[in-house]
C-alpha cells in the first residue's frame, strides 16, 4: 500500500484541482493520500468523489500555521470532520487573515512601483485560500519577475521588501480545536527544529505526531526523528508536500515520493477512532 500524508490542491496554493489531484494520485500508484490544503477543507469533497471511482482513499486534512518555538510552524491536521462549526469558524477566520495579509503585500508591492491589484491576486486564487504563491503568480503574469521562485527571492520571502508576517494562533489553541473534533495533529517539516527539546514542547502543547519523511529532510534528519518519535510517544507521518509543478522555499518532490509506511496512517487513524469513540461514550 502506497500513501502520501501531505498533499495540496487549488483549494489553497496547489497547481491542480482536487479531482485532478486524486487522478494524479491514482496514476502515481497511491491507495490513500491526505489532502492538507492551507486553512481549508474545501477541496476534500471533490477529491473524495474523484478518488472513490479510482480506488484512492482521501483523508480529510488541513495545514495550519501556528506560532511555535523559533517562529512560524505548520501543523497538519488529519481526520477532520465535515462541517464542524468550531473548525469551520476557525478556518474562516484564518482565511480572512490571509486576505488581509495579501492586501498588505500588494500595498507594499505598489509602493515598490509594481502595478499589481488585490483583484488580480483573487482572480488567480479563485475559490482557494489566498496565499503568497497567488501573489507570486500575479507578479509573473505582470512580467515583474521571471517565475514564482524569483518573486519570493525578490519580494515575498522572509526579510524581502514586500514581506508581511502572519498573525498566528498558539499551538495549543489549534491542537485543542483539532482534538475536540476527533482529529490528529502532526508537526510538519521541522527540519533543524526537529530536536528533542522542541518536540517535548510540542507534545506538551498537545501535538500528536511529527512529520518524519518530507522532501526537506535529509537522511540524518529522518534518522534523528525516527529515534525521537518513538522516545517521545509521537506518531510518525510523512508526505511529499506536493503542490504540483512548482515548489517555493522547499525542495520539489513528486506525488507519493516519500516512501511513507502505510502503518503510519494506521497509527494516526487509530488515535482518531479512539477520540471519536471517547466523545460518543460521554
Amino acid at each position: 500500500m502506497k500513501v502520501d500524508l501531505h498533499v495540496h490542491s487549488t483549494a489553497s496554493d496547489g497547481a491542480f484541482a482536487p479531482a485532478e489531484v486524486a487522478r494524479r494520485a491514482a496514476a502515481a500508484g497511491l491507495q490513500a493520500f491526505a489532502l492538507t490544503d492551507h486553512d481549508t477543507l474545501a477541496g476534500v469533497a471533490e477529491a473524495r468523489a474523484a478518488g472513490s471511482g479510482l480506488g484512492v482513499r482521501v483523508i480529510a486534512g488541513c495545514e495550519f500555521s501556528v506560532d511555535g518555538p523559533g517562529g512560524e510552524m505548520h501543523l497538519l491536521g488529519y481526520f477532520l470532520p465535515d462541517g464542524d462549526p468550531a473548525v469551520e469558524g476557525f478556518l474562516e477566520d484564518q482565511r480572512a487573515k490571509r486576505v488581509r495579509r495579501a492586501e498588505l503585500l500588494v500595498g507594499r508591492l505598489k509602493k515598490a512601483g509594481i502595478p499589481i491589484t488585490i483583484e488580480q491576486v483573487r482572480e488567480i486564487a479563485g475559490s482557494g485560500a489566498v496565499g503568497r504563491p497567488h501573489v507570486a503568480r500575479a507578479l509573473v503574469a505582470l512580467g515583474a519577475v521571471r517565475d514564482v521562485q524569483d518573486a519570493f527571492d525578490k519580494y515575498l520571502g522572509n526579510g524581502r521588501a514586500a514581506f508581511v508576517p502572519k498573525v498566528l494562533p498558539r499551538i495549543a489553541d489549534v491542537t485543542t480545536l483539532v482534538r475536540a473534533a476527533g482529529g490528529v495533529t502532526s508537526a510538519a517539516h521541522l527540519k533543524d527544529r526537529g530536536v528533542k527539546p522542541i518536540l517535548q514542547l510540542l507534545r506538551k502543547a498537545g501535538v500528536d505526531g511529527v512529520e518524519v519523511r518530507h522532501p526537506s529532510h535529509d537522511e540524518s534528519t529522518i534518522k534523528r526523528l525516527n529515534k525521537l518519535f518513538a522516545e517521545l510517544d509521537l506518531v510518525p507521518t510523512g508526505g511529499s508536500d506536493w503542490h504540483g509543478d512548482f515548489a517555493v522555499d522547499r525542495p520539489a518532490a513528486s506525488l507519493g515520493s516519500q516512501d511513507v509506511p502505510p502503518t503510519w496512517l494506521e497509527q494516526v487513524e487509530r488515535i482518531h477512532i479512539e477520540r471519536v469513540s471517547a466523545e460518543v461514550s460521554k
